[in-house]
């Protein structure tokens, strides 16, 4: 299974959302915001690690989803990550706006762990 990197700035989602995918077999990684997924990120690429997908809030303290799908898509080993956006933003013009970053999925809070495992087998195997 692959390699998921979960940021959001709610202790409590990314231990829910851990415990979920790590039941079903994937490994997770975990950031508080943007800026720290990015960090988080360049140290996976100094070790030789890759994430097959990124679980991206948008609202978050100090660098915001958005911004941090359009930063992580401007580098080369990053570009072609599939980001889902997990949020409680359901608005059209959001999803325009993520979609713009570089969001491939959107995947509106509250879910289910059967949503949630749904959505990320269609982005890794």
């Amino acid at each position: 299974m692959g390699s998921v990197l979960i940021v959001d700035d709610s202790a409590t989602l990314r231990a829910s959302v851990k415990f979920s995918l790590s039941e079903a077999g994937y490994a997770v990684e975990e950031a508080v915001d943007g800026r720290d997924a990015l960090r988080k990120l360049q140290e996976l690429q100094t070790r030789g690690g890759q994430v097959s997908l990124i679980i991206s809030d948008i609202n978050m303290p100090n660098m915001d989803g958005i911004t941090f799908i359009r930063e992580a898509k401007q580098m080369p080993s990053f570009k072609f990550i599939p980001v889902l956006i997990l949020t409680t933003e359901s608005q059209d013009s959001k999803k325009t706006e993520g979609k713009g970053a570089g969001a491939a999925g959107w995947l509106v809070k509250p879910f289910s762990n059967d949503q949630l495992i749904g959505v990320v087998k269609k982005f890794v195997r």
